[in-house]
């Protein structure tokens, strides 16, 4: 008995992408005659068919948008559903929520569950493990079905579809020269491992802002923390250090507020002794004690973004779509652990 056959499959025999199997199936000239016969003849021989559920997304709307989210606590992706959900209910649109707990597979799953024509499009933030493992299949198979992808956040530019960011760089850049324009002048950052998208560019804009004024980039002073279980030994490794910073940036609010209680912890006096700031201006930010200077994301208007292109997208799949990136701005919301030091 042959086995089920898929587009991820016949690529891998071809050594091809998956865009490059489905284009050659749809017999499109711009994949040579050669490639197109050898696998529509592959194809025809284990007797491919394409997922029929997902073809008939094109032409029976279910009026719902899956959403798939890496986690739950996150007051950021609370904002960016309820922005979704907004525009979603004055469109008549259901919203259905899935979790992938910041794992591969599980994002893998949730995407085949929801494909299987029990949604209009997807609405997603990439995990950390996608993007670790650096393997995207399951986005190219499920564009090469026919179902609209909106990544937000986390994105993944090899993929086309649309998506929604925040200035990250601005805001990275933002947060760090506010620091210095206060005063602080030994800067250290808190973020994620460079597979990180988010933490990546956040890291690149604080690196520009030191540059800018002329301050020395300290290795010692970028700390990339990849489990939250870690967070705290690697904050008190960095103010145990024999030149400690007196200003951190933390690329989210979880980092921020962990700093701010272990400064308390070693005696320091905040911000007059370390200024600290984080990314995100979620519910955190304003209860900590004393109340965290941040970068606003404005996840509500990112989630409304998202909403308005995937069903820009469900409306025109019979026309030439052309899929772009929106940059939501980001902005500072300045509390009292920067003030101030002269």
């Amino acid at each position: 008995m042959k086995t089920k056959i898929t587009l991820k499959k016949i690529a891998k025999e071809f050594d091809v992408s998956i865009s490059t199997v489905s284009k050659a199936l749809k017999d499109s000239h711009e994949i040579s005659e050669e490639v197109r016969e050898k696998i529509k003849a592959f194809a025809a021989y284990y007797h491919y068919k394409p997922n029929s559920l997902a073809l008939n997304l094109r032409n029976q709307k279910t009026k719902t948008i899956g959403v798939i989210i890496p986690e739950i606590v996150h007051h950021f992706f609370a904002k960016v559903i309820s922005g979704i959900e907004k525009k979603a209910n004055e469109q008549g649109y259901n919203v259905m929520i899935c979790l992938s707990n910041e794992s591969y597979e599980k994002e893998v799953l949730n995407m085949e569950m929801l494909s299987k024509g029990i949604v209009d499009g997807i609405i997603i933030s990439v995990a950390k493990e996608t993007e670790a493992k650096d393997d995207y299949t399951h986005f190219e198979e499920l564009i090469s079905d026919g179902i609209p992808i909106v990544m937000f956040d986390r994105v993944v530019e090899k993929i086309k579809c649309n998506k929604v960011i925040a200035d990250d760089f601005g805001g990275g850049f933002l947060a760090t020269k506010h620091l210095i324009d206060e005063g602080f002048d030994k800067i250290a950052i808190l973020t994620t491992p460079d597979y990180v998208t988010v933490g990546k560019t956040r890291m690149e804009g604080y690196i520009k802002a030191l540059e800018n004024h002329q301050l020395k980039i300290q290795n010692d002073y970028i700390i990339r923390i990849d489990e939250y279980s870690d967070v705290a030994r690697q904050i008190e490794k960095l103010l145990q250090q024999e030149n400690p910073p007196n200003g951190i940036f933390a690329v989210n609010e979880i980092y921020a507020a962990t700093a701010i209680q272990l400064a308390h912890k070693k005696g320091l006096k905040i911000p007059e002794d370390i200024a600290i700031i984080g990314f995100t201006d979620g519910l955190i930010s304003s209860f900590t004690y004393p109340s965290l200077t941040t970068v606003a994301q404005h996840g509500r208007a990112m989630g409304e973004k998202c909403f308005d292109l995937i069903l820009n997208e469900v409306n025109n799949q019979d026309t030439q779509y052309q899929h772009h990136t929106e940059v939501i701005g980001t902005d500072l919301k300045v509390r009292e652990s920067t003030k101030v030091l002269k």
